[in-house]
């Protein structure tokens, strides 16, 4: 199921992550999942957040670059080969992962698994048919 991911712009300086997160949690935004890429000079901070128009909008008000992308919640078992299987679903649909990142469900029994390809709708279909839980934000923030 597609999610909404807030994507920010972040200058490699001392405090830059403390005051995107403190802005967020001024407004009530609940972090349930992060990644950041960087390079020498910058980074890209993409988020699963609570509220992601509030996050976004209390963010751009700050003066940061932020977006909203709809990238897609899959749940997998948390177990050896559980990744696997879903790569291999997307691998033999000639779907190509741009990038991923994971973190474990409050259940413990599931790892939740956030991914961007280009065509969310043909990849979401694909994994639902072969028995991969698609997730929408109400069981990110409910697990």
């Amino acid at each position: 199921m597609v999610v909404k991911q807030l994507s920010v712009f972040v200058e490699n300086k001392p405090g830059r992550l403390y005051e995107i997160t403190s802005i967020l949690g001024e407004h009530g935004v609940d972090i349930r999942a992060v990644s950041i890429s960087d390079t020498t000079d910058f980074g890209i901070l993409r988020l699963i957040v609570s509220h992601p128009d509030v996050a976004q909008r209390a963010l751009k008000e700050a003066g940061l670059t932020v977006s909203l992308t709809e990238v897609l919640a899959i749940g997998i078992e948390d177990k050896p080969g559980g990744l696997s299987k879903a790569m291999k679903i997307l691998y033999d649909e000639k779907i190509t992962v741009e990038y991923m990142y994971a973190f474990i469900s409050r259940d413990q029994k599931a790892a939740s698994v956030i991914l961007r390809v280009r065509d969310n709708a043909l990849a979401a279909e694909k994994l639902s048919q072969q028995g991969i839980s698609l997730l929408g934000e109400e069981e990110i923030f409910d697990k």
